[in-house]
C-alpha cells in the first residue's frame, strides 16, 4: 500500500471518527445541536486559511527556483483553498438561517470572506488563461503572493469591526470559551479537515501533471501532423511545365 492510498484511507477514517465525536457531544444550551456545525464550518475556513499560505509559500518558492513543481503545488493547494471556502460560505449560510433569520447579511465578515472567496477564484482563472507554463507560473505566483493580505483582515474582522458573527472560536486575544468537549471535538475535526486537505492537494497535483503529459502529446501529434504537410517540390516536374 502506498503512502498516499495510506494518507486517504486515514483521512477517511479520521473523518468518521469526527463525525462520532461531534455528534456525541452534548448539545449547546443557547443553539442546541445546530450549534455542532461548529465542527465543520471552522475547519473548512481554518484549511482555507492554511490553503492560501501553502500557496503563498509555494509561489514564493517558485519566483526563487523556477522549479514547475512548486507552481504545481501552488496551484493544487489554491484550488483546494477555494473548495473549502466555498464551503465555508455554504456552512454558514446553513447556520446563519436559523440563527439570524436569514441566510445572508451584509456582514464585515461574511463580505470579506466572500470577497476572498472570488479574489482566489480568479487566481484559479488566471491559471486557465494562460497556456504557456512558465508565464503562467510566474503571474500565478506573483496573484498568490499579493492576495494573502486578505487573510488576516478576514480573520480579524470580528474583532476590529462590531459584526454579527461570533468571534474567532480558537484564534483570538483572551482565553479560550468554550466547555472542554467541544474543543476536543473541534481540534480533531481540525485534525481530520487537515488530512483531507493534504490528500486532496496530492491528488490535484498528480491531475496537474497528467494534464501537462497529455497537453506535450498533443503538442507533439500536432507537430508531428504539420511537418508531414509540407512536401519538397518537384523540379522535374516544373521544368517540363515550362517547356
Amino acid at each position: 500500500m502506498t503512502k498516499r492510498r495510506m494518507l486517504e484511507i486515514s483521512a477517511i477514517s479520521a473523518m468518521g471518527f469526527a463525525l462520532a465525536l461531534g455528534l456525541a457531544v452534548p448539545a449547546e444550551q443557547v443553539q442546541g445541536h445546530l450549534s455542532k456545525m461548529l465542527f465543520v464550518h471552522v475547519p473548512s475556513i481554518f484549511l482555507a486559511y492554511v490553503a492560501f499560505v501553502v500557496t503563498l509559500v509555494a509561489s514564493a518558492a517558485y519566483l526563487i527556483t523556477k522549479n514547475l513543481e512548486w507552481d504545481r503545488r501552488a496551484g493544487a493547494s489554491g484550488e483546494v483553498g477555494v473548495f473549502f471556502t466555498g464551503l465555508a460560505i455554504l456552512l454558514g449560510m446553513v447556520w446563519a438561517k436559523p440563527t439570524w433569520g436569514v441566510w445572508w447579511t451584509w456582514d464585515a465578515r461574511l463580505v470579506l470572506t466572500a470577497v476572498m472567496f472570488f479574489v482566489y477564484l480568479g487566481y484559479v482563472a488566471l491559471r486557465r488563461a494562460i497556456p504557456d507554463r512558465h508565464l503562467r507560473a510566474r503571474r500565478s505566483a506573483v496573484f498568490g503572493v499579493l492576495a494573502i493580505v486578505q487573510i488576516p483582515i478576514v480573520h480579524f474582522s470580528v474583532i476590529w469591526w462590531r459584526t454579527l458573527h461570533q468571534p474567532p472560536s480558537l484564534v483570538r486575544p483572551g482565553d479560550i470559551q468554550m466547555d472542554p468537549p467541544y474543543v476536543s471535538a473541534l481540534l480533531f475535526s481540525l485534525f481530520a479537515f487537515t488530512l483531507v486537505y493534504l490528500a486532496l492537494v496530492n491528488r490535484r497535483i498528480d491531475l496537474s501533471r497528467i494534464e501537462e503529459d497529455v497537453e506535450d502529446a498533443y503538442l507533439a501529434a500536432s507537430t508531428a501532423v504539420a511537418g508531414e504537410a509540407v512536401t519538397v517540390p518537384d523540379l522535374e516536374d516544373v521544368g517540363r511545365d515550362d517547356v
